[in-house]
């Protein structure tokens, strides 16, 4: 594989395609007021920033960094294309993530995942890369639904992160 991480082109129908899916797939997992996935517009929203992540032709994930507060941002729109999972493609886009947002000057990364089985590998990924378990950030409220991870990038990187 062959990966190619570069800013989302939003004329990209494929982009827009695999968007959606990622939203579809959520859907399922729980009631709307605790599914907190960004839409196309959302994405386009001032400060957000999103890559792709391309094998050849084709779109093999995506990472979006939000902003917080300053220098706080949080991971959205974290997905790897089911064909692609187990191959790396989440752990690179997650290390360009957390690369560029250090390169910024961001002292400390979050994130919402669910809480339900369903995204524990989600989970063991992000404490894998060093992230764990904090309170709701920002706009978010506790949420049975909800689980909140955070990851400081002041100082080195974490052990086993690459990032």
């Amino acid at each position: 594989m062959s990966l190619r991480i570069n800013p989302a082109d939003f004329s990209d129908p494929l982009l827009r395609a695999f968007l959606q899916a990622h939203v579809d797939d959520l859907a399922p997992t729980a009631p709307a007021e605790s599914r907190h996935a960004l839409d196309l517009a959302g994405l386009r929203a001032p400060g957000v920033r999103l890559w792709t992540a391309h094998d050849r032709d084709d779109l093999a994930g995506t990472v979006a960094l939000a902003p917080v507060a300053d220098g706080h941002e949080e991971v959205k729109s974290m997905r790897t294309a089911p064909e692609r999972r187990g191959r790396g493609v989440a752990a690179a886009l997650l290390q360009h993530a957390l690369a560029d947002a250090r390169a910024r000057g961001i002292s400390r990364v979050s994130l919402e995942t669910g809480s339900m089985e369903f995204f524990a590998p989600a989970r063991s990924f992000y404490r894998k890369h060093g992230f764990h378990d904090c309170e709701p950030f920002g706009p978010y409220k506790p949420d049975p639904n909800s689980a909140f991870m955070t990851l400081s990038l002041e100082g080195p990187s974490p052990v086993g992160s690459n990032a």
